[in-house]
C-alpha cells in the first residue's frame, strides 16, 4: 500500500480562464448542434446579463467544485465585478475554498481509485475521496477547528450564514491569508473584499457545521451562536427587492438553485410585486424525468412564475468541461467592464444596522 505522502503528491490546478482566449471556440461552436449550441447561447446569455448593467449575477454552486478545480475561475468572476451574490452549498465554500485558503490542496487521485477500489486503505490513512480527488483529512479536522475558532470569537446570537461567512472573510485578512502576503486567493476572501454576500443556506451541512456542534457543545446550556436559515431567505430575498432585475448562472442544482429561484415567491409574499429572474442559465448533469430539483428545467420554473422564458438555457454538461467556456467567454469578451460592485453585503450590513 502506497503512503500517505505518496499519495497526496499532485494538487489539483484551478483552471486560469483569463489565459485563454475561448471565444472564437464558443462562437463556432453556435454552429454546431446539442450540448455545443447551447453552450454557446448560455455563454450569450451569460454575457448579455453582464451587459445590463441593472441586471444583479446571482451564482450557485453546487457539486464539488473547487475541488475540481474550478476555484480560480469564481475568484476572477468575483474581483471583475462578474457575481453580485453567491448560493452555495457549504462544502463548497468551507470544506473546500476555505480549506485551501488555510494553505491546504486537493490532489489528484489515480484512476485506480476512482471507482473504489482502496478506498478501505485511505481510511486508515485518513485521506477522503472525492471521485478522482483526495483530502486529507487531518488538515480537515484543522479547518473545522478554525470554524469553531470564528464560532467562539462572536457574539452569541443567530446569524445568517452570510454574516458567518463574512466573518470567515475577515479571519481570513487579519491572519494574512491573502495574495498581498504570498497566500492563494479565494472565494471567501474576495466576496469578503468586494462586498459580494454568500450564502449558505445548508450551511451547518459542511466543516463549518462540526465547528458550531463543537461550540454548542462546549457551551453547554450557554448562549450560543447559531446560523438563521430563515434570515438567509430574507436577506436574499431584500436583495430581489433592492434589485429588481437579476440573473441566475447556476452550476448544478439542489438547494442552490431552490433558494435562488424563491426569492421572486418570498418578494410577492412579503407585497412587493417582483419580477422573474429575467436570466438563467444552469448547467448541470442531472436528470429531468424522477421529478428532482437539480433536472427540473427553467421553463418548468417559470410556471412557478420565477424564471422568465426569454433568456434562459439549459446546458447539460459536466461543470468542468461548460464552465470554463461559458465564463471564459464572457471574460474575454469584456461586457462586464461598464458594471461596478453593488455591494450588496454592504447593503444587508446597513439594513441590519437600522432595522
Amino acid at each position: 500500500m502506497p503512503t500517505k505522502s505518496e499519495l497526496l503528491q499532485a494538487p489539483i490546478q484551478h483552471i486560469d480562464i483569463t489565459q485563454h482566449n475561448v471565444v472564437p471556440l464558443v462562437e463556432a461552436m453556435a454552429s454546431m448542434a446539442y450540448s455545443a449550441r447551447d453552450t454557446a447561447r448560455a455563454a450569450s446569455i451569460y454575457d448579455m446579463m453582464l451587459r445590463d448593467t441593472e441586471c444583479g449575477v446571482i451564482l450557485c454552486l453546487a457539486g464539488s467544485l473547487i475541488s475540481a478545480g474550478l476555484q480560480k475561475i469564481f475568484v476572477d468572476l468575483i474581483r471583475n465585478n462578474m457575481v453580485d451574490a453567491i448560493v452555495s452549498t457549504g462544502a463548497n465554500i468551507v470544506d473546500q475554498d476555505f480549506f485551501e485558503a488555510l494553505g491546504y490542496k486537493h490532489y489528484i487521485a489515480g484512476d485506480e481509485y476512482k471507482y473504489g477500489a482502496g478506498d478501505a486503505d485511505l481510511r486508515e490513512l485518513m485521506i477522503d475521496r472525492i471521485y478522482d480527488t483526495f483530502i486529507d483529512e487531518e488538515e480537515l479536522r484543522i479547518c473545522d477547528d478554525t470554524t469553531m475558532k470564528i464560532t467562539d470569537s462572536l457574539e452569541p446570537r443567530a446569524y445568517s450564514s452570510r454574516e458567518f461567512i463574512q466573518a470567515m472573510g475577515k479571519y481570513l485578512s487579519d491572519n494574512n491569508r491573502t495574495p498581498a502576503h504570498g497566500c492563494n486567493d479565494s472565494i471567501v476572501l474576495a466576496a469578503y473584499e468586494l462586498g459580494v454576500p454568500i450564502f449558505c443556506p445548508a450551511f451547518s451541512d459542511c466543516s463549518a457545521g462540526f465547528g458550531l456542534v463543537a461550540h454548542q457543545h462546549a457551551r453547554q446550556g450557554k448562549p450560543v451562536v447559531s446560523i438563521d436559515s430563515a434570515k438567509d431567505f430574507y436577506e436574499i430575498t431584500k436583495i430581489k427587492i433592492e434589485n429588481p432585475t437579476t440573473g441566475l448562472l447556476m452550476i448544478g442544482g439542489g438547494v442552490p438553485k431552490n433558494f435562488a429561484q424563491d426569492i421572486v415567491v418570498a418578494a410577492d409574499i412579503l407585497g412587493v410585486e417582483a419580477s422573474m429572474h429575467k436570466y438563467a442559465i444552469q448547467i448541470t448533469v442531472a436528470d429531468a424525468r424522477d421529478g428532482a430539483l437539480s433536472g427540473s428545467t427553467l421553463k418548468e420554473a417559470s410556471s412557478w412564475g420565477k424564471v422568465d422564458l426569454t433568456y434562459e438555457q439549459m446546458v447539460f454538461s459536466e461543470a468542468t468541461l461548460a464552465l470554463p467556456l461559458i465564463a471564459g467567454y464572457a471574460f474575454h469578451k469584456k461586457g462586464y467592464s461598464a458594471r461596478t460592485g453593488k455591494n450588496f453585503a454592504g447593503v444587508l450590513d446597513r439594513v441590519a444596522v437600522t432595522a
